[in-house]
């Protein structure tokens, strides 16, 4: 028996939609500076952009599952590449915060359409069950591709045009992702069971078990500390890190200022993730993926603390930036693939659209909370600590996960 194979055009043309979505989407904090200079708005006023954009995002997750599920794939994506450069074109003409953050709105759904929980859906449904965890991850670790494009990209661009320009550039990007569409074709879902399964019957099986709920909770500290890394973390570098040695290796890299060292710490998180999401992938076919994401935070909980507990040089940032990319995304195939276990992979994308949400509640409250207490406080400590407790909240709640498939209906013989 021929073994089915794990790249496919399928997979392919799904990573590089998930890493065009993600590349524009992780490059935000390069503009939070320029923006906020050129119309003397507070940190919490862009901050506030961002935020409402995970939420919209988050939001827009679940439904965007739905709508797969119900129209097709295709035709999902489609709207969401529509959906996700609007919102980037009218944000290029905001002069105000209140307009900035409307259309964010737009960006959020955009990047629901575009983005893992759509995407996931097709790919774990095209792949064999012996593929599966790996694909996801494989899918996944694209969006950290993305994260490694998109910042430098953005910050040379911005060296050379507006950064009104650049949002146009990028929203011609996302508009030719629907040229790839004709590749993204997945097999419907095959269990009888499952078909037999309304989506109903499906939310409700999800809703009875406690298991589904600690997931959920789980979830929402890798939005916390993902979205405020992403968000605040160039600015925070810029700030706060000791300036680069001349004649150090970075400055001989042509890294010669804290601004340019931000954008390279994102896309070191972004390179070192593609390794640790792949390998997260490997290991969630051979051990409880409930296990792995409790270290996964684990890690990231410690890593976290004593970063902020160290001075922030140059050296703390990257070796911090290799550990933290290192289990990035690495919850996001153990997350998925942990719901198409327990709950059959029929309306996948609807479920993990709802675990999403929880991600993106806490990718809104730590973008947000990240520009509030910098305006209130000064600095960005406290948020900081605030990530390493639901950091370490998150790990714990993993690990009573009944990780069995939940009983699906009887189907007649």
């Amino acid at each position: 028996m021929t073994r089915a194979p794990l790249f496919t055009p399928l997979l392919a043309t799904g990573c590089l939609i998930i890493l065009v979505s993600f590349a524009v989407r992780a490059s935000f904090g390069v503009f939070q500076i320029p923006i906020a200079e050129e119309f003397g708005w507070l940190r919490a006023e862009f901050s506030l952009a961002i935020a409402i954009q995970n939420l919209a995002w988050g939001i827009g997750q679940p439904i965007f599952g739905a709508l797969a599920e119900k129209i097709g794939d295709r035709r999902a994506i489609v709207i969401g590449a529509i959906t996700y450069a609007a919102g980037l074109v009218l944000s290029s003409f905001a002069v105000t915060p209140e307009a900035h953050q409307m259309y964010e709105i737009l960006v959020g759904f955009g990047i629901a359409g575009t983005g893992f929980g759509v995407i996931l859906a097709v790919v774990g449904r095209a792949s064999s069950d012996a593929n599966r965890s790996m694909s996801l991850a494989i899918a996944t670790a694209a969006g950290s591709g993305g994260q490694v494009v998109g910042p430098p990209v953005a910050e040379a661009l911005l060296a050379a045009m507006p950064w009104q320009s650049v949002f146009l550039v990028f929203a011609a990007s996302v508009l030719a992702l629907i040229l790839l569409l004709p590749f993204m074709r997945a097999p419907a879902p095959a269990g009888r069971a499952e078909l037999k399964e309304s989506m109903g019957e499906i939310l409700g099986r999800a809703a009875r078990d406690p298991s589904f709920a600690l997931i959920f909770l789980g979830f929402f500290s890798c939005g916390y500390q993902l979205a405020f890394i992403t968000a605040h973390f160039p600015a925070f570098i810029a700030e706060l890190c000791g300036p680069i040695a001349t004649g150090s290796l970075l400055h001989g890299m042509g890294i010669t200022t804290t601004t340019a060292l931000g954008a390279v710490a994102i896309a070191v998180i972004g390179l070192t993730n593609i390794a640790g999401t792949i390998m997260a992938g490997w290991l969630g076919n051979r051990f409880q993926k409930k296990y792995l994401l409790a270290a996964i935070y684990t890690g990231r909980t410690i890593a976290a603390a004593i970063f902020i507990s160290l001075p922030i040089t140059p050296t703390t940032v990257l070796v911090f930036s290799v550990v933290m990319g290192a289990l990035w995304l690495a919850t996001v195939p153990l997350t998925s693939g942990l719901i198409a276990h327990l709950y059959g992979l029929r309306y996948m994308g609807t479920l993990y659209g709802i675990v999403f949400f929880s991600h993106q509640l806490g990718g809104f409250l730590g973008v947000y909370l990240g520009g509030w207490l910098y305006d209130v406080t000064g600095g960005y400590t406290l948020v900081w600590w605030i990530g390493v407790g639901v950091g370490a909240l998150s790990a714990l709640v993993h690990l009573p996960v009944r990780e069995r498939p939940a009983a699906l209906p009887a189907v007649p013989v």
